[in-house]
């Protein structure tokens, strides 16, 4: 376990002690890590940065270590934050429960061979991250970012992906619905869960 999900861990089973997030929550955790992650890109404008990873560390660790009451209160905030809009945007759907949003997964996986070609999929994850972050998403960022782009190529069945037009279009579509889905309420990640899960106890 690194740095990040030490101390997101820590102050998730804080807020919430039911979590178990070394063993069946711990999906809830990398969600987490990988938001909080996000979050700090984004405030200490490294996103798109190459080497964002690496500096995201050191200056943690550095804040860390010159002012840890400090970042104890901003983790206990955000975490707490992130708790309540992981609780309002993850619906879990058991069965074959809400069909019409499991047709949604359709166009994604139609667009997945795709996705495996385009150049520079994290730079582009990154900048549709960005806006969900500006327009006030802390929850999920990295999946809807993912999931938009995906929707958008799957929407248009981009054959060419060496047509810069295009990948142009399609960026600039996933930007805007991302400020849309911000401005939403509700669930927006559907996790499928089969039956057996919950009658096997």
């Amino acid at each position: 376990m690194n740095f990040v999900e030490v101390m997101v861990g820590e102050k998730l089973k804080d807020i919430d002690p039911t979590l178990d997030v070394m063993g069946s929550d711990r999906k809830v955790l990398q969600v987490a890590c990988q938001d909080f992650t996000n979050y700090l890109k984004f405030h200490w404008n490294l996103i798109g940065k190459e080497t964002n990873k690496y500096e995201l560390v050191e200056k943690l660790e550095k804040q860390f270590h010159k002012n840890p009451a400090e970042l104890e209160i901003f983790l206990t905030i955000w975490t707490t934050m992130w708790l309540k809009k992981w609780k309002e945007r993850i619906k879990l759907l058991i069965g074959d429960q809400n069909q019409n949003k499991l047709k949604v997964s359709k166009t994604l996986s139609d667009a997945e061979p795709y996705w495996k070609k385009i150049d520079r999929k994290q730079e582009l994850t990154e900048v549709v991250v960005g806006t969900l972050l500006k327009n006030g998403e802390i929850c999920g960022t990295e999946i809807l970012a993912e999931n938009l782009l995906k929707w958008e190529l799957g929407e248009k069945h981009t054959q060419n992906l060496n047509d810069k037009e295009r990948i142009f279009s399609i960026v600039n579509n996933a930007l805007r619905k991302a400020r849309e889905v911000s401005r939403s309420k509700g669930p927006l990640i559907f996790v499928k869960i089969d039956k057996g899960y919950y009658s096997s106890e």
